[in-house]
């Protein structure tokens, strides 16, 4: 078991934002387990929270940008990076502005702020994805492709092809995500000489200079453009290095530019939510397919979860029979609806009925094709959670139990003679007042068939 984990002390930097230009400061604090990556904006009126959740992507022009409710946080990609390739699972992020510090366009700062701060583990299991077949998601415009495929660890490969001389074909990989830190953070992001001249004319990359970005020249400089880019960075002398590169930066790798894009893959992914065991193959990757990818993913994985079947040993000896069951709840035939309890503790219960053509509800539910009524599975999932509100008193024969809410019920199979149904019951929070709130599923031939979320409340017999 893998515990998730967090850092031990909070740390801030400062900078300034890539494409508002704007000083930022950035504070990484320690959070709570299931807490995943949030950010804060500490600068508008009540603190607004977004989670880094790929559903809260709405633009991937030069950065990947979120925005909940009106609140926005801009290229949220290296950061979120930086926590992936430290094996960090909860952190809340506070910003003073929109985007966080583009520091050296690469994950570096970040990296090395985090280790700063220290890492501790929490008393909670990672949830982690296991890849079982292969899933991908395709730019049909720009040909981009990203797949997973299942491998024994977080694996992941960049290919990428920008057709020109300066920089043709790369490749990258990490093997690890141990790598992260000393063969992906410290690659930067890059940007060609003609989407440099765009951005300059739409007001972008104000906080851009040669330091924090390297630019590919791809196209020959004429005079009025080397006097723009000496004003927009702040240079008396600007020239192209005999590797195609604006110069007053050096390579950190042949293909740092594969390797950005791989760093940028890696954040990007983190907005699935849930750590990934597989490896990533992205050919010609980008924001847009990166982010599309792990909102496909995270449907998928939501899904999953949502209608994975636990599974439980039936031939073991029940918990509880049926003439237990009946010293407990007070319903009997033919309102009585489970016949085993195979499985209880402080927090959850399991029950078991087998479904037989005798049952009196076949008789109207329907004569010519018998299936079993969506509000008789409710009533004995309900049953099955009675049997653990009942447990928490010393006298259950003394109380009943009555349904105070029923909540986002769905049906999804039918129920047909013949059938077994395994109910769990969790509770949602602890049960007070003789009030128990629990989240109630019933399973039957390795699907989930029914879920709704339940309150009820225990009352003593007068």
């Amino acid at each position: 078991m893998v515990k998730q984990k967090t850092i031990k002390n909070e740390i801030s930097l400062t900078g300034v934002g890539l494409h508002t230009g704007k000083d930022v400061k950035m504070t990484f604090k320690p959070a709570p387990i299931n807490n995943g990556f949030t950010f804060v904006r500490v600068d508008l009126e009540g603190q607004p929270i977004i989670e880094a959740d790929a559903n809260y992507v709405v633009n991937t022009q030069r950065g990947t940008n979120l925005e909940k409710k009106g609140v926005k946080i801009q290229t949220s990609e290296h950061v979120l990076a930086a926590f992936i390739g430290c094996d960090i699972d909860n952190v809340i992020i506070e910003l003073d502005a929109s985007e966080p510090p583009i520091m050296d366009g690469s994950s570096k700062f970040f990296v090395e702020a985090i280790e700063k701060a220290g890492i501790e583990e929490q008393d909670a299991e990672r949830n982690v994805y296991v890849v079982k077949e292969v899933i991908s998601y395709t730019d049909e415009a720009t040909g981009s492709e990203i797949l997973v495929m299942p491998s024994d660890d977080y694996q992941v490969t960049a290919m990428v092809d920008f057709g020109t001389k300066v920089l043709g074909t790369q490749n990258a990989t990490m093997k690890s995500i141990a790598d992260f830190k000393t063969e992906i953070a410290d690659a930067r992001t890059f940007s060609f000489l003609h989407e440099l001249e765009a951005l300059l004319e739409n007001g972008l990359i104000k906080g851009g200079d040669l330091n924090n970005a390297i630019v590919y020249v791809d196209k020959e400089i004429s005079e009025s453009t080397m006097e723009n880019l000496k004003v927009a960075f702040g240079k008396e002398k600007i020239s192209v290095k005999p590797n195609g590169i604006l110069d007053n930066l050096t390579l950190h790798y042949p293909n740092e530019a594969a390797r950005h894009k791989l760093l940028d893959v890696v954040g990007d992914l983190a907005l699935i939510g849930t750590r990934i065991k597989g490896k990533i193959i992205a050919n010609k990757p980008g924001h847009f397919v990166n982010t599309q990818f792990a909102k496909k993913m995270s449907k998928i994985i939501k899904i999953e979860q949502r209608n994975q079947v636990p599974v439980f040993d039936l031939n073991q000896e029940p918990l509880m029979d049926i003439h237990k069951i009946m010293s407990i709840l007070p319903h009997r035939p033919p309102f009585l609806f489970i016949d085993r309890i195979i499985e209880m503790s402080d927090t959850h219960v399991v029950g078991l009925k087998n479904v037989t053509m005798n049952e009196s509800f076949f008789v109207g539910h329907f004569p010519g094709a018998p299936v079993m009524p969506g509000v008789i599975i409710v009533e004995a999932m309900a049953q099955s959670g009675g049997i653990l509100i009942l447990s928490s008193v010393p006298d259950p024969e003394n109380y009943l139990t009555y349904f105070m809410k029923i909540d986002n019920v769905k049906f999804k199979h039918k129920v047909l003679p013949g059938d077994t149904l395994i109910f769990k019951c969790d509770l949602i929070s602890p049960i007070r007042r003789g009030i128990c709130h629990m989240q109630a599923n019933a399973y039957s031939n390795g699907k989930l068939v029914a879920e709704a979320e339940l309150m009820a409340q225990i009352a003593k017999i007068n």
